[in-house]
Parts: structure tokens; C-alpha cells; sequence
């Protein structure tokens, strides 16, 4: 019969697993994937330009490089933790929409730098987020794209058609007609793309004075159209 002694008891593959890792490479990886995601979160304060800002999502981002770090780490040393986290992360469904597309870009970025930091591949990460970095901010600050308009028209006399167009054409570098329709009463209806002239929208008020003009709407566009 074998004899158990003091150290067999107290033999864990816990403790095993534990000492299998490094605590330093551990906590520099975290450390970096936390500042590698308040630089994220810096350069989409910096770029954001939409209209309602989500401080909650931005946070997001920093947790998210974290959160990424900490599971490559996780699996990176043990094959059968690997295999059960993709599939725990195989049934995650993601709810919120994501409006602009330029969050994905940051969403995908913040991932990205986790698994760097958490494979240990500080010098990559940090070199890649500054570069990503610099682009965004030269791209989306420096480099102003005028996005067009949609102006729908309502009206009831077709006779207006003419005139409607030379005021447009007046007051606009380049427009459009991007759908026409009879409305029931024998009223019409038209909307244009346009793209105006410094930012001077105020000859919407000359349109709205036509006679036979029920109402001029001007939105803003960013691109998509839908029939």
C-alpha cells in the first residue's frame, strides 16, 4: 500500500494549471490592452460625427480590448478551454444595431488589439494602433466630405416643374431627381439630390413661396435611397 504524504494531499491540477502561466506577462498584457483601449477610445471621441455621441459605447471599446485580451490568454495555454470557448462564443447573439459603419471599423479594432496584447505581440499593437489612429484622424477631421440633401417637393400645379428647377439649379452645385410621383387629389409630388452650395440651405423658403407649393422638405442624405 502507498503511502500519501504532506505534498500529495495538497497536489491540485489547479495549482498546476495556475503556475503554468506567467503573472507578470499576464498583467503587462492587460496593462497594454487598457491603454491601447483609451487610445481608441480618445481617437472615436476625437472623429465621432454623428449627432447623438455614445459615451457607454466608447467605454465599451476599452472593456472590449480587455475582455479579448484576457480569453486568448486564457486559451492560448490549454486546448480543451479553447475548443469550449468558441463554443460558449458561438451562441452569443449581439442585439444592437450598429447605425454608423465606422463603429464596426472600431469595434473590430478593439478585438483585433486584444488578441495582439493577449498573444504578446506588444510591439505589433502598439505600432498598428498608432497608424490606425493617425488615419482616422487625418481622414475623418482633416478631409470634409459635403453630403447631400434630399429635397421632396409637394405641389399641385405641374406648371411649377420649370421654375422649380431653375431655382434649384441656382442654388445648388449639382442636383438630381430621384423619384417622381401623383399623389391622389391630383397632387405631386418630387424629390431631388442635391448637393448645395456652402452650406446655404435658405432658398428653401423660395421654394416654400411658390405658388401651388404645398410643402419643401430638405433632409439630410447619406447616400442610401430607397424607392
Amino acid at each position: 500500500m502507498e503511502s500519501i504524504n504532506f505534498s500529495d494531499i495538497f497536489k491540485s491540477s489547479f495549482l498546476e494549471k495556475t503556475s503554468s502561466f506567467s503573472i507578470i506577462d499576464s498583467l503587462i498584457g492587460l496593462i497594454v490592452a487598457f491603454g491601447i483601449g483609451l487610445f481608441i477610445y480618445w481617437v472615436y471621441k476625437k472623429t465621432f460625427s454623428g449627432v447623438i455621441y455614445s459615451h457607454t459605447f466608447n467605454i465599451s471599446l476599452i472593456v472590449m480590448a480587455m475582455a479579448t485580451a484576457l480569453i486568448i490568454m486564457g486559451i492560448s495555454s490549454n486546448i480543451l478551454l479553447s475548443l469550449g470557448m468558441v463554443g460558449a462564443l458561438s451562441i452569443v447573439r449581439f442585439r444592437t444595431p450598429i447605425k454608423d459603419p465606422m463603429d464596426i471599423v472600431y469595434i473590430f479594432w478593439a478585438i483585433v488589439s486584444g488578441i495582439l496584447c493577449g498573444a504578446g505581440l506588444i510591439p505589433l499593437v502598439i505600432i498598428g494602433s498608432i497608424l490606425i489612429g493617425f488615419v482616422l484622424l487625418f481622414f475623418i477631421n482633416r478631409i470634409k466630405i459635403e453630403n447631400p440633401y434630399l429635397l421632396v417637393v409637394r405641389y399641385s400645379d405641374r406648371s411649377i416643374e420649370t421654375p422649380l428647377e431653375h431655382v434649384i439649379a441656382e442654388h445648388s452645385m449639382k442636383h438630381s431627381i430621384k423619384s417622381k410621383s401623383v399623389m391622389p387629389g391630383d397632387d405631386h409630388e418630387i424629390t431631388y439630390e442635391i448637393r448645395i452650395k456652402e452650406n446655404n440651405t435658405s432658398f428653401i423658403n423660395n421654394i416654400s413661396g411658390m405658388k401651388g407649393v404645398k410643402s419643401a422638405i430638405m433632409l439630410s442624405y447619406d447616400g442610401n435611397f430607397t424607392a
